[in-house]
Order: C-alpha cells, then sequence, then structure tokens
C-alpha cells in the first residue's frame, strides 16, 4: 500500500476481539502507522459485545475525512440515540473479562462445527480463525441428485434443497461471492448447532 499513495484503506475491525488460536489481531494503521494518514478503521459493539439491536458503530480516521462523513450524516436520518450511545460507552468502558470467555465458547463451537461438517459426504470445511461463522465447500455436491430427483446445480440449490429436506437454514457463498461454498452462523447454541450438523450430515449423505 505504501507504494500507492492515491488508494485509501477501509478496515472493518468489528471482529477484533473474536479470534482464535495463535492469531493476533493487528489494523492496517497499526501495523504500518504511515498509513494512518489514508485509513478509515470502522468498528462496532454488534459482535463482541452481542448488541446488534442496538445499532451502534464508529469510526476513527484523519480529522478532514471524519469531518466530511459528520457532514453527511448529520443531515441524514443515521443517528443513533442517546440510550443506545450510553449504552455502548458502558459496554466499552464497563469490566472486559467476559469478552475472553465468550470467546472460548465460540471457539469450542467453531471447533465442533467444523469437525462435524467436514465428516459430512462431499463438504470440505477449512477452520475460520475469528468471527463465528463457517464457509465449508459444498463443489462436490454439485452435479448430485437429491432423493426427490433434483439435480443440485450451485450453492443456492444446495441451501434451498437442504432448508425444505431437513429445515436447516444456510446462506448461499455466492451471496459474498464465495461460491460454491454456504454459510453456517455458529453463534447459537451447542446443541442446536449439533443437531443441524447432523442433519446436514443426513442431506449429504442422501445425495447420489
Amino acid at each position: 500500500m505504501l507504494r500507492h499513495p492515491h488508494v485509501w484503506i477501509l478496515s472493518d475491525d468489528i471482529y477484533e476481539h473474536l479470534t482464535y488460536g495463535d492469531f493476533k489481531f493487528a489494523t492496517p494503521a497499526q501495523v504500518e502507522p504511515e498509513l494512518a494518514a489514508r485509513t478509515l478503521t470502522m468498528n462496532g459493539v454488534s459482535k463482541a459485545y452481542a448488541m446488534t439491536g442496538w445499532r451502534i458503530g464508529y469510526a476513527a480516521g484523519p480529522e478532514h475525512l471524519i469531518k466530511a462523513m459528520d457532514t453527511l450524516q448529520g443531515q441524514q436520518t443515521s443517528g443513533a440515540c442517546s440510550i443506545a450511545q450510553w449504552a455502548s460507552v458502558e459496554a466499552l468502558t464497563g469490566p472486559q473479562d467476559f469478552i475472553a470467555e465468550r470467546r472460548k465458547i465460540f471457539e469450542s463451537r467453531r471447533d465442533l462445527v467444523v469437525s462435524m461438517l467436514n465428516q459430512a459426504k462431499f463438504l470440505t470445511c477449512p477452520s475460520p480463525e475469528g468471527a463465528f461463522y463457517v464457509y465449508p465447500s459444498c463443489a462436490q455436491t454439485i452435479g448430485k441428485k437429491t432423493p426427490d430427483g433434483r439435480v443440485i446445480g450451485n450453492d443456492e440449490d444446495f441451501a434451498t434443497a437442504l432448508l425444505e429436506a431437513e429445515g436447516v437454514a444456510v446462506v448461499q457463498g455466492s451471496a459474498f461471492g464465495l461460491g460454491p461454498n454456504f454459510r453456517v452462523s455458529y453463534a447459537t447454541a451447542t446443541a442446536v448447532l449439533a443437531e443441524a450438523c447432523a442433519k446436514i450430515q443426513r442431506f449429504c449423505a442422501s445425495l447420489g
């Protein structure tokens, strides 16, 4: 990036507290301070603090950029209410020990989901180093048929057939530019994840 001074960086740090194993989080301006003058760093309380419904985010960057953003947003309906703002202040400045506890829980759920999906026929699931999603590949299911004769043509077909056959909702990876994969969130109870993964295994085993 130092070789391209006309390029700005937009860094989404929303999952900074949800990393696993030996992975160490670092934001671009921290890695290379010379980039700070053209880096906008965004974050929020939705993920690590489980405050998605509060709709609070924040950004840090060069003063002139922040002023321009403030001018634009000040004329639109993007202002957050004072209650949500003060709740976010409490989250950010209050006790932080629960974050490490929740990270361990997420990591154990990740390991469960990755293990079970890798045991499913035709699926391969890499282990993510952060956040709370996995993106297993269903490439080997393309061209396979469901018991009712439907041909799996892409990841969207896979997600639709899985929902109809087993009642398990996943998101097709093509929605994120990651086809032929699909997305599974493990931000839910361990028992629910185990049941859902068992159903995915059963669905994949039924393809032929």
